[in-house]
């Protein structure tokens, strides 16, 4: 079985259990441990895999980090983990930060078992970085994603290779995230260098604010076409695809319908939560171009959410109370996991067999 795979399979157990993994105990067994060994380390050798690992730190005594990944007696990673439901920040990693300046270790990871976040000495040698050089969520993984974890397995591991590359990763996750903001909330800036380029004489405040309002869709459309473009060079490439019908957005006859991984990843969260309530079979996932709607008994009046999931900057949650839909922003899809209790109010409202 290839790693691609078995990361699959991780993140269906993942999507499957999360919620019912409230501990640190309880995500490293479930979540971090299946995670190391899908990287190839042998989590049962505690030359390899050191549990609670434990290193006196100047005035620290006795503290120790969840784990620490070894070769030859040398450390090489040291790991952090948090409950599942534990939101990742700065904060989590102060025992990383001491071990880091105190070991070999020149990689760390702080993760809860859902999300991952990658730390080196990139900006300083020896002392950890604040910001990680690559973050992933298993929840959404990109094929990017796999590459960049193959190069962290025992077989491929390379520490000098993977420094090399942690400076590339950073700037880069920089850099997209600055962009991600310049196209969800353009700049000054941004927008006078585009006005004058299309605009003729003064730039008025009302003209300013036009433009700032279109670029945000204006991108969203570029990328869209891009995509499409892309689709259409591949299937140009080989046989024509057969569109069914239930594929066909009413609204927009003869156009495919293509429902992203994120969208998946997103329903599986709802089947989950649902998981609790219904036979999760009754959950079923309908896409159209605007929105992925997430159905009770695969029946369009019973909607228990939708997926505003198009946009490349922003994603929008929706729920419902009667027939009336509230969007909520979402940066991550974790965040579906605060809306818990909209989920379960409306399939009570769906089902009144499901019991207050």
């Amino acid at each position: 079985m290839d790693f691609a795979t078995r990361l699959a399979e991780l993140q269906k157990r993942t999507v499957e259990h999360r919620e019912v993994l409230l501990t640190e105990e309880a995500a490293k067994t479930a979540l971090v441990m299946p995670f190391l060994q899908s990287l190839g380390y042998d989590v049962f050798n505690p030359k390899e895999v050191v549990p609670e690992f434990t290193a006196d730190v100047g005035i620290k005594k006795g503290e120790k980090v969840d784990y620490a990944i070894c070769e030859d007696g040398r450390i090489n990673i040291l790991i952090e983990c948090k409950p599942a439901a534990a939101e990742l920040n700065v904060a989590h990693a102060s025992q990383l930060f001491r071990y880091f300046s105190a070991t070999d270790a020149r990689l760390a990871i702080l993760t809860n078992g859902v999300s991952y976040q990658f730390f080196s000495d990139v900006e300083k040698p020896n002392k950890m970085d604040e910001r990680p050089f690559f973050t992933f969520s298993m929840e959404a993984i990109k094929p990017s994603d796999i590459r960049t974890l193959e190069k962290f397995g025992k077989v491929n591991f390379d520490i000098q290779k993977i420094i090399e590359e942690a400076g590339h990763l950073k700037l880069q996750s920089l850099l997209r995230k600055a962009i991600e903001q310049e196209f969800a909330e353009p700049t000054d800036d941004f927008v006078r260098m585009f006005a004058a380029r299309v605009v003729e004489g003064r730039l008025t405040p009302a003209v300013k604010e036009t433009i700032a309002r279109m670029v945000p869709s204006t991108i969203a459309a570029i990328i869209r076409d891009k995509v499409s473009e892309r689709l259409s060079s591949a299937l140009n490439a080989t046989t024509p695809a057969i569109v069914e019908p239930d594929d066909i957005d009413p609204a927009a006859p003869g156009e495919a319908i293509i429902t992203t991984q994120e969208e998946l990843s997103g329903y599986h969260i709802v089947q989950a939560i649902a998981s609790r309530f219904v036979d999760p079979k009754r959950v079923v996932i309908r896409d159209s171009k605007s929105y992925c709607a997430i159905l009770l008994d695969d029946n369009n009046r019973k909607t228990i959410a939708r997926m505003w999931f198009n946009s490349p900057t922003t994603r929008y949650f929706g729920t419902f109370v009667g027939k009336e839909e509230t969007k909520h922003l979402v940066t991550e899809l974790t965040g579906i996991y605060q809306l818990m209790p909209h989920i379960e109010t409306r399939l009570r409202e769906l089902d009144d067999t499901i019991p207050a």
